[in-house]
């Protein structure tokens, strides 16, 4: 309660007490008038004592209103102070954590950025390649441009693997057909035809099919293509005298030769009794590690003759030597014996010039110098 509060009470009750007093001063005036003064006395002195109760209830009153007021403003700035200080560590924790989140974004952008460079160059890549793909499409899809590329990887593979004097590229046979290569090797088995050839208009075809009816129409026209592959190379490649007896097929493309040792063992069994052996570019690599192996036993007989008849003469080199060695030994033995001799012969005159040097000084008798003999 306010002190206003209290002021406006007491004034309330004052008036109420004036307006008892007057109503019973007129309703007593007559009769009870002694008792009425008696009364209003005492009333008047209740009224004095309240009145100086509320002004010391007002006075306690304004004095706890002050402590209150005094104790509010200490807790206001008691929590005031509080509230800067969180809301400074506050402030200081959010920014940290920004300065925090902000260098974790720089670094995320960075590696966003450098993701992104090598995603351009990754497509780029891709672009290239796909316009690498677009260019072997069309070289496949000419005929001629996809013999020049099995010509090209037959050549790659031949040469990685023999040296230059083991084939020969393009080569006129007696019959006059042109050999892709032509691999140079002893009798036997000779020479062996490599031919390059490259069906893919059928293995297409059989790959695409979809119905049945397409699909037997693609495996006929892929097994008429090989077998006629494997005519033309058994007719033209296999010349008796000249040539060995079987000649090669190079498929260059892995999955062609699969299809057909997978699905076409009659045109693998054909290609058998044909003596034309059907290779990959894996199994051709073998092949020619073979024939390197068989070139260079080869080259070893032939030099084997070579070799014997080198050890012959350095046999008789050795003979020759120790002969000489022998006779250097002997002229070794006669120069030590006439060494052995000289100092013999220089000792014995060491001691005659001795004996000279005795005579001059007078050790011998005359007689003695005049019966001298040398000594043998």
């Amino acid at each position: 309660m306010t002190e206003r509060d209290i002021w406006f009470l007491s004034f309330g009750i004052g008036i109420s007490v004036l307006l008892l007093c007057n109503l019973l001063f007129v309703i007593f005036k007559k009769d009870h008038h002694q008792e009425f003064r008696s009364f209003a006395d005492t009333l008047f002195r209740g009224q004095a004592e309240l009145a100086g109760r509320m002004s010391q209830l007002s006075e306690s009153s304004s004095q706890q209103q002050a402590k209150l007021s005094e104790a509010i403003n200490e807790q206001k700035v008691s929590v005031l102070k509080i509230m800067d200080e969180k809301l400074l560590a506050v402030t200081k924790s959010v920014g940290e954590g920004l300065q925090q989140s902000t260098a974790k974004t720089t670094e995320t952008i960075q590696d966003l950025r450098e993701r992104l460079a090598k995603i351009d160059v990754a497509q780029q890549k891709i672009s290239h390649l796909s316009e690498q793909v677009v260019s072997l499409q069309e070289v496949l899809s000419n005929k001629q441009a996809r013999g020049a590329f099995g010509e090209i990887q037959l050549n790659d593979l031949v040469k990685s693997i023999l040296p230059p004097s083991a084939y020969e590229f393009q080569c006129v046979l007696s019959n006059q057909k042109r050999a892709d290569c032509v691999l140079k090797l002893p009798n036997p088995p000779g020479t062996i035809v490599i031919d390059s050839k490259f069906p893919l208009e059928s293995y297409q075809a059989l790959r695409n099919a979809e119905s049945d009816r397409e699909k037997i129409e693609a495996e006929r026209f892929f097994r008429t293509s090989v077998l006629k592959h494997i005519k033309d190379i058994s007719e033209k490649y296999i010349i008796p005298g000249e040539t060995a007896e079987s000649a090669l097929m190079f498929l260059p493309a892995e999955s062609i030769y699969a299809e057909l040792y997978t699905n076409f063992t009659d045109v693998v069994e054909t290609s058998y009794r044909s003596k034309v052996w059907i290779v990959s570019p894996t199994t051709l690599m073998a092949t020619l590690n073979t024939v390197r192996a068989v070139l260079k036993d080869a080259t070893m007989r032939e030099q084997a003759g070579v070799i014997q008849k080198e050890v012959g003469v350095l046999i008789e080199d050795i003979a020759r030597l120790d002969d000489r060695i022998e006779n250097l030994s002997k002229h070794f033995e006669m120069a030590s014996k006439d060494i052995g001799e000289i100092r013999i012969s220089s000792g014995k005159i060491a001691r005659r010039i001795e004996k000279i040097e005795d005579l001059e000084l007078g050790e011998y008798p005359p007689q003695k110098v005049v019966g001298y003999v040398a000594e043998k």
